[in-house]
C-alpha cells in the first residue's frame, strides 16, 4: 500500500528529512570543506555538479553533487555512468566508493525536490525508454525521489536502462510496502554500503 495519503506518515517523514538533512549538512562541514579545497584545487571545473532529473509528480529538479568526473565530459551526450567509465577522475572514484560525492543532495532534500529514501531520480531521456519497456515506473513518481533507495541497496548503480529495469522491481516493492521502519532498514543498510566503500 502507498502511503502518500496518510497524512502522519506524510508528516512524520518531512521531519525526518528536514532534520537529518540538516544535521548531517553542519556535522558535515569539515567534510565538505575538504572536499571542497580539493576539487577546487586538482582539477578544473565546478565544485558542485548539477544536472536535470524528474521528481516527484514528473517536475524536474536541479540535482546537486560533486563534481566527480573530468570538466565538460558529458555535454551534449547523455550516458549512464559505470564502474568503468574513463570520464570518472581518481578522487572522484573515491567519492563514489563511499558516497561523498552525493553529500549535496542534502540541499535538494532541504528544497523539497528529494526525501532521504525513495528511488534515485532519473533524467527525462532514460525514463522514456523505462517506460515503453514497463509503464509502472510512473507509479514511483507519486514520491519523492530519496538520496538512497532500496534498488540501490539490493541491486546498486544501474549502467544501463535494461538494469534500471531490474533495478525497478526493488523500488517498485519499496513503494507498496513503505513505512518508517523501512526506510531505517534501507538508511541502515546504506551506512554500511558507505562504511564499505562499495558505491561506485
Amino acid at each position: 500500500m502507498i502511503f502518500e495519503n496518510r497524512t502522519a506518515f506524510s508528516i512524520i517523514r518531512t521531519v525526518i528529512d528536514y532534520t537529518f538533512s540538516l544535521v548531517c549538512l553542519i556535522i558535515l562541514i569539515p567534510v565538505i570543506l575538504i572536499l571542497a579545497l580539493i576539487l577546487f584545487t586538482t582539477g578544473k571545473g565546478p565544485v558542485i555538479y548539477t544536472q536535470n532529473r524528474i521528481g516527484k509528480g514528473g517536475i524536474p529538479f536541479k540535482l546537486y553533487k560533486f563534481r566527480s568526473m573530468h570538466n565538460n565530459t558529458d555535454e551534449g551526450v547523455l550516458l549512464i555512468s559505470g564502474k568503468n567509465d574513463k570520464r570518472i577522475t581518481s578522487f572522484g572514484r573515491f567519492m563514489r566508493k563511499h558516497k561523498l560525492d552525493e553529500i549535496p543532495n542534502f540541499v535538494n532534500v532541504l528544497k523539497g525536490d528529494m526525501s532521504i529514501v525513495g528511488p534515485r531520480p532519473e533524467q527525462q531521456f532514460f525514463i522514456q525508454q523505462i517506460v515503453t519497456k514497463n509503464p509502472d515506473y510512473k507509479l514511483l513518481q507519486k514520491i519523492k525521489p530519496g538520496i538512497t533507495s532500496w534498488g540501490q541497496v539490493k541491486y546498486g548503480y544501474a549502467e544501463n536502462v535494461d538494469q534500471m529495469l531490474e533495478r525497478l522491481e526493488y523500488d517498485l516493492h519499496y513503494l507498496r510496502h513503505r513505512s518508517l521502519w523501512f526506510d531505517m532498514k534501507v538508511g541502515i543498510c546504506t551506512l554500511g554500503i558507505i562504511i564499505r566503500g562499495e558505491g561506485v
